[in-house]
């Protein structure tokens, strides 16, 4: 099964959590549907991409990176692959890179997609990410470290995280709830 194949099966079957997730899960279909290069990069103005949040193993913090292009905090994630066989393996493989945790692994199905501008990805700064999330619970004891992406990797409190964007509190909260 090609990478397509699986993102465009993946969001045809997810329920999404409210009618707002069920637009922008449509709006993911119709992307795939007309491009057979969708899921990646060089597709523009659109392309997926995969992230990860992370929860502790008592759901009380979160696992953040500094990005070092967007000088913001994020959840862990990234392009897609010619090589990742899956949206999830695609998390899984970013979330390995990025966090410095070798036994962190995405629980499977997704949890939220997002939708935003990336300006920093193109020189015409028309591009946009569509953004396919999943999450994972670290052991307890997990040591992150900085990858060359990121200028931090950070246990924020839950409730604690720097500049909270009302779609990072809903993807901690969705995450939770499923924890």
């Amino acid at each position: 099964m090609s990478l397509h194949v699986d993102a465009l099966a993946a969001l045809r079957a997810w329920e999404a959590p409210s009618s707002s997730q069920e637009a922008l899960r449509q709006r993911y279909v119709s992307h795939l549907e007309a491009e057979p290069t969708g899921v990646f990069k060089s597709c523009v103005p659109d392309h997926l991409t995969a992230s990860c949040v992370v929860l502790s193993d008592d759901g009380s913090a979160v696992l953040l990176t500094h990005h070092r292009k967007a000088r913001r905090w994020f959840q862990f994630g990234g392009h897609l692959e010619q090589d990742d066989p899956t949206l999830w393996a695609a998390a899984a493989r970013e979330l390995r890179e990025e966090s410095g945790v070798p036994d962190l692994v995405p629980l499977p199905g997704l949890v939220q997609l997002s939708e935003h501008p990336v300006p920093f990805c193109a020189p015409s700064g028309d591009v946009h990410h569509l953004d396919v999330r999943f999450m994972a619970v670290a052991p307890s004891g997990a040591v992150p470290e900085v990858s060359e992406e990121s200028l931090d990797v950070r246990w924020w409190p839950v409730d604690g995280i720097p500049d909270p964007e009302p779609e990072m509190i809903e993807l901690i909260k969705l995450a939770q709830a499923r924890f």
